[in-house]
This record gives structure tokens, C-alpha cells and sequence, in this order.
């Protein structure tokens, strides 16, 4: 039996009663709504989700949902729609929802998002929409700010459950063709709004499996590959073609996709996969991972299954993960799926400092996690097998903010101590994906081999050729790499209807 911190079932029945006690959203005051007290979605029990692969948290109940849109203040100045990426009509969605008008609701969303199951999940909505909120400000407090995310995943999962969910209505067709290289969330938004407009797309993906870093960066336990296969399938309903198995750089240059294969624009959109070290001594040592490559394994390639595949994760016991963002805390909560009995995160800042949703350290340390803050890897320490079986760890205090406004790491000189480990995951951020500028002659990169865009259409140097996503930002999020992609849709749209 599946245990919850607190039932879906316990959950809806309290949200039936505040409803009861107001029927009528129309006639809800503003200071009432103001009272009204955040709604939160069933999460399960730690000790049991840190044994296996299932989702954390489930959605908020139906009533649940009505209740968190009814704390909407429908402002007219419509704050939180300019901290969006993709500029979602917030109060309209959440008027709809505060009406139990799901269709209507998710219909809004749909008008800039394809992906709301996706982005309802894994964005950080508390720095980005919520963060402008004018309840979470009332209440000096953003994680009291209503909760659009929460609302927008229910949605989509309530289409997808029940059967309404419908593919966007495209245009007549153009007879124009896009091809767009990734299936990542920046190719999927652009391949979304050019099939929109009516051209034939076809997205091309190095790997086996559609979803770039979504499907092989993100554990299931915080995004179901089933949530990411229901949103391919809405595109692929659209008429959007996918070829997997196909490296654009090796199988085929970019440039022939134009030249040669007879499409009339291209969108690059193949990501940061490139993985960064921190060059501290033992980084050669058996045991030590990138995380793209650990999380990989597991995600992607089934290493959860152990031994059932052939490309199993390393067994750990003791794991110690370096980096204090998204990616630190999905490998460090794998490691302790996949058996770790202790796992550290080591990062050289304070919690506060933390890039890392603040959603996830909280799960994250609920499920045994032990955080070391103010500290980091200065060697990893091998055995005479050569084999990781600790590291030298150097403690920190903080100095002056940065470039970054954060507050500079100092070491603390002679204050350092060993940890015993037999695996060290480095996630520390990654580096533009290098093969498309390598393999293609004028495309313009900077010196971090992000690809250089034009401001306002994600134009490259060479005509016809777009790019955003990680591979023009360096790591981003999934709503800002969705932005990118649907800037460039609008300008490759734009280029094409002239002819």
C-alpha cells in the first residue's frame, strides 16, 4: 500500500469543505481569497520513495486545484505573466481552474505551452511567476504565493488521465519545411509553433529515446517518462515527424539538411552536454562520474534495473555528490535509490546560496540526504586498485558576493578533513554540446562554445540557421530553453511567410 505524508483522500476532503463554505467564486472578496490557505499536493512517505522510482508528488485533488485558483487575485497588471519565459495568460488559465472549468483552463495554457505537464513539475516557478505574485509578496513569503505550477500540472494531468487532451490545430500547410535538432524542450517548442504555422517538421534526435535532458537528465521520481511520452505524442498528433538514431554532425552536416535535403530553415537546439570537472587530483579514479553520465545510466539506459541491463550504474554505499544545483540533488537522490546507505552533498556556499530548487533540498534532505554546506572536494582519494575511497574535504566561510551577487567561497586555511566514499558524482554544470560548431563551417560560437545568436530572433551567423535552448545559454531550465525555442519559431515563421 502506498503511504502518503498526508492522503489524497484526506487532502480532497478538506479542500470539499472550504469550498463548501464558499461556492461562489464571483462573489469571493479579495481579502477572503487572501485568507484562504494554500493548498498542498500529496507527497509519499520518505522512507518509502527513497527505496524506489516513483513519483515524490502527485497532483493536487480536483478540489484542490479549484481552491489554490480561487487565491488568484486576478491582478490587472498581471504580474506573474511577465516573470513566464513563455508569457502563459496566467489569470486566464487560473480564472477557468477557479471555476472548475479544467478544459478552458488548460486551453489558455496551451495558447504558449505545449508542455505543462513538464513545466508544472520541474520549473522553478518560485523564481520566475510566483516570485511575482502579489500573495506571496503580501505574506512577504514566495513559497505562499499561489501555486501556478501546482494548478498547471494538475490540468495537464487531468487531460491526460481522462482522455481530453488535444493536439493544437494547425494551419494549411505551407509546403515549407523546418528541421530542428533536438528533441529537448527549446527543439520541442519550436517544432511545436512551426507545425502551428503550417510547415512540415521534422526533429531530428542523436539518441534512441525523444526528450533530451528531460528524458536523461531528469529521474522519473520527479518527471514520469510516461508525462514526457503523452507530450511527444500531442506532437506527433500535430504531424511533427521524429528520427532518432541520427548524430546531425556525423550521420548528416547541418548544412545539407539546407543545401542538399531541401529544408528551408533549421533550429539547433542540442543542448549542454558536455560535462565540467572540477581538475582536482583523483578525478581519474574508478568510481568518479559526471552526473550527465551517472544519471544517464540510470535514466535513460535502465541502470535502475542493476543487473537485468547491460549498462548498470556503479554500486555505491557511500556516495558523495559535489554541486548544490538541480542536478546534484537528482543524482544524490538516485544514489540513495539505487542503494547508497550514505549520501553527502558536499557545496562550498550556504543553503541560502543554493541554485537548487528549494523544493528538492527539502525532499532531498527528508529522504536521508546529509548536506554539507560551507564545504568541498580538494582530492579524491584512491586505493591500490585504484578505486575511490574518499576525498580530502576543505571547509569554507563566505567573503564578498560576486559577479553572481552571491557571496564568494573562502577557504579556511588548514581547515580540512577526509570522508570515507566509494563514488564521487561531480555536478558542477555542463558545457555546450561542442559537435554541431566543430562540424560546421561559419556558425559563430563564443569562447564557452555557446552558439552566438542574434537578440530577439535566435538568428546564427549563417542564414536560415537558428539556435537557443543550452546550447546558447550554457544550463538553463526547461522554460527558459522552451522560451528560446519559441523565439526562434516566431522568426523562422516570420522568414518564411515572405517566401
Amino acid at each position: 500500500m502506498t503511504s502518503y505524508i498526508h492522503s489524497p483522500e484526506e487532502l480532497e476532503l478538506a479542500a470539499r469543505g472550504l469550498l463548501d463554505k464558499h461556492p461562489n467564486n464571483a462573489d469571493l472578496p479579495m481579502k477572503e481569497r487572501m485568507q484562504l490557505p494554500k493548498q498542498y499536493p500529496p507527497t509519499l512517505d520518505p522512507v518509502e520513495r527513497a527505496t524506489c522510482q516513483d513519483e515524490v508528488e502527485k497532483s493536487l485533488t480536483p478540489a484542490q486545484a479549484v481552491m489554490e485558483a480561487r487565491r488568484c487575485l486576478q491582478c490587472k497588471n498581471h504580474p506573474c505573466v511577465s516573470g513566464c519565459p513563455v508569457n502563459i495568460d496566467i489569470p486566464e488559465f487560473m480564472h477557468h481552474a477557479a471555476e472548475g472549468d479544467f478544459e478552458g483552463a488548460l486551453a489558455a495554457i496551451r495558447k504558449s505551452s505545449l508542455l505543462p505537464a513538464i513545466c508544472g513539475r520541474v520549473c522553478p516557478q518560485e523564481r520566475q511567476c510566483q516570485r511575482n505574485c502579489t500573495v506571496g509578496k503580501s505574506k512577504k513569503d514566495v513559497f505562499q504565493a499561489v501555486g501556478i505550477g501546482k494548478v498547471e500540472r494538475f490540468l495537464a494531468d487531468w487531460a491526460r488521465e481522462s482522455g481530453k487532451s488535444k493536439a493544437p490545430e494547425t494551419a494549411p500547410e505551407t509546403g515549407k519545411r523546418v528541421a530542428v535538432v533536438g528533441s529537448g524542450p527549446a527543439g520541442l517548442a519550436c517544432a511545436a509553433d512551426c507545425r502551428r504555422a503550417g510547415h512540415k517538421v521534422t526533429i531530428f534526435e542523436a539518441l534512441h529515446k525523444l526528450g533530451g535532458v528531460m528524458r536523461y537528465g531528469i529521474p522519473e521520481f520527479r518527471l514520469p517518462n510516461k508525462v514526457i511520452d503523452a507530450e511527444l505524442e500531442n506532437l506527433a498528433a500535430m504531424g511533427v515527424e521524429f528520427r532518432t538514431n541520427f548524430v546531425v554532425g556525423r550521420t548528416r552536416p547541418l548544412l545539407d539538411l539546407l543545401e542538399k535535403d531541401g529544408f528551408d530553415a533549421a533550429f539547433v537546439g542540442t543542448g549542454a552536454g558536455l560535462p565540467l570537472f572540477t581538475n582536482i587530483p583523483g578525478e581519474g579514479l574508478v568510481g568518479v562520474f559526471a552526473a550527465n553520465e551517472y544519471l544517464t545510466r540510470a535514466n535513460l539506459m535502465g541502470g535502475i534495473a542493476g543487473d537485468a541491463v547491460d549498462t548498470p550504474v556503479f554500486p555505491s554505499k557511500k556516495a558523495i555528490v559535489l554541486g548544490g544545483g538541480n542536478v546534484a540533488m537528482d543524482a544524490c537522490r538516485m544514489a540513495k535509490r539505487l542503494g547508497a546507505e550514505q549520501v553527502y552533498v558536499l557545496y562550498r556556499r550556504g543553503r541560502e546560496e543554493m541554485p537548487a530548487r528549494a523544493e528538492e533540498v527539502a525532499h532531498a534532505m527528508e529522504e536521508g540526504v546529509e548536506f554539507r554546506f560551507l564545504e568541498n572536494a580538494i582530492e579524491i582519494l584512491g586505493d591500490d586498485k585504484g578505486r575511490v575511497r574518499g576525498a580530502v574535504v576543505q571547509r569554507y566561510q563566505l567573503g564578498e558576493p560576486d559577479a553572481s551577487g552571491r557571496r564568494s567561497p573562502v577557504p579556511i586555511e588548514g581547515d580540512t578533513y577526509e570522508i570515507e566514499a566509494d563514488m564521487v558524482v561531480v555536478a558542477i554544470g555542463n558545457g555546450s554540446n561542442p559537435l554541431i560548431t566543430a562540424t560546421t563551417p561559419g556558425l559563430e560560437a563564443n569562447r564557452r562554445g555557446n552558439i552566438v545568436v542574434e537578440e530577439g530572433t535566435n538568428k546564427t551567423s549563417i542564414d536560415g540557421v537558428y539556435a537557443g535552448g543550452d546550447i546558447v545559454l550554457g544550463a538553463a531550465t526547461v522554460i527558459l530553453a522552451m522560451g528560446e525555442g519559441k523565439r526562434a519559431a516566431k522568426a523562422i515563421n516570420a522568414k518564411l511567410a515572405e517566401g
